[in-house]
């Protein structure tokens, strides 16, 4: 397949993309402290713009900060859980596939951005012992032409703004961009800007779309 001259440009999300999802450790940590499964995702979606996520993302609060408004937050749905507990499950495994995508989208000359949830702290995707072990960050991020951090612009997904501020980073219009998300609720508003969305379930689902969007075959270049 040829690359599609209307697509100029793939925008990544990091968690969840090139790594293997948090809600994955969030659900162990529930099932270990005998907590409702998806608690977690509960505390994060009540409240989505103003909760403690949303602050720290915004870096609005710090991780004391955060840890006892998280606990606040979680102890009003009734089961009490610190945000000290939370934070070290947010390094995921990296995804060796997403990246050689990304790598191929690269080399096809299409724009490739990443905009990402983050928070400063020493459990942010690349912080984390872990996965400085494993070069997750040092393998994928001096890929792109472009970064957005939530913790750094003040703003966080899904506010349309930081799909705006991108597309004006990378010098492309909405409707020529391909944007990739695990998570829903940030899919919406970049359809909405015009964007081809992506929701990010499996790799080989998010490949075949990638694929299907851009006009790469990733079949024979992408190994496991």
């Amino acid at each position: 397949m040829a690359a599609r001259p209307e697509i100029a440009a793939v925008i990544w999300d990091f968690g969840g993309v090139f790594t293997s999802s948090p809600f994955e450790a969030f659900n162990r940590l529930e099932a270990e402290k005998g907590l409702p499964k998806d608690l977690i995702r509960r505390v994060n979606s009540t409240n989505p713009d103003a909760n403690a996520w949303a602050k720290f993302e915004r870096n609005e609060v710090d991780a004391a900060g955060f840890d006892a408004l998280f606990l606040a937050e979680s102890t009003a749905l009734g089961h009490p859980l610190r945000g000290a507990e939370v934070l070290p499950k947010l390094s995921g495994e990296l995804r060796p596939r997403m990246v050689e995508a990304l790598k191929a989208c690269k080399a096809a000359g299409f724009a490739v951005g990443c905009i990402t949830n983050n928070v400063v702290s020493m459990h942010s995707p690349g912080r984390d012992e872990g996965q400085r072990a494993a070069g997750a960050m040092a393998q994928v991020m001096p890929l792109f032409d472009a970064i957005i951090e939530s913790s750094k612009a003040g703003v966080r997904k899904p506010d349309p703004r930081i799909y705006l501020m991108m597309c004006e980073l990378l010098a492309v219009e909405p409707k020529a961009c391909v944007y990739l998300d695990d998570l829903g609720i940030n899919c919406k508003p970049a359809a909405a800007l015009g964007m081809r969305a992506i929701k990010v379930v499996d790799v080989d689902q998010t490949l075949a779309e990638l694929a299907e969007a851009t006009g790469l075959n990733f079949g024979a270049e992408v190994t496991a």
